[in-house]
């Protein structure tokens, strides 16, 4: 499955930017394993105490960056369960600001985020490789809009690749 599959209905909008960043031609399960070698790789350029760095007074610092990549993932792998399990239920939309404000990144080790971030898009890996093709279209609300699973794996995708490139041009990471 490709990006090329995906039809505007499945995802909200808001997710466009995210959705065209991600290559075209390649498969969700290859840009999990190439996205994560990207994050790993970027983690390995940095020096603990670039973690507190941030670019400007209000924005995030690199700590709560990851802190913020690791949380959304979670909260897309939960979303995309539910919808492939079809909850009847809208999913509820959430403030990844006031999610930051509470996160205690500061307190967390470079080290925690390497190992954290990996073991959760290794789970989000697995969580995808479960789904049926059936289980992947399965339509459901998520955030006020229909979703898929599908939609929201390429959201995954481009979102961690959205902040890979703030982190390179704003931080110089």
């Amino acid at each position: 499955m490709t990006v090329e599959q995906l039809n505007a209905s499945e995802y909200n909008s808001f997710y466009e930017n995210y959705i065209k960043s991600v290559p075209k031609e390649t498969s969700l399960g290859i840009l999990f394993l190439e996205n994560l070698k990207e994050v790993s790789e970027r983690l390995a350029t940095i020096e603990e105490a670039q973690l507190s760095f941030k670019y400007e007074e209000g924005k995030w610092t690199v700590a709560e960056v990851f802190q913020h990549l690791i949380d959304v993932e979670r909260i897309f792998q939960y979303r995309a369960l539910c919808l492939a399990r079809r909850e009847t239920q809208p999913l509820s939309g959430f403030d990844h600001d006031a999610y930051v404000d509470c996160s205690g990144a500061e307190n967390r080790t470079l080290e925690s985020f390497k190992t954290e971030f990996e073991m959760v898009r290794k789970s989000t890996s697995i969580l995808f490789d479960s789904f049926t093709n059936g289980m992947l279209k399965q339509v459901g609300q998520m955030n006020g809009s229909s979703a898929t699973p599908r939609a929201i794996g390429f959201i995954i995708v481009g979102h961690t690749m959205h902040h890979l490139k703030i982190l390179q041009e704003r931080y110089g990471i």
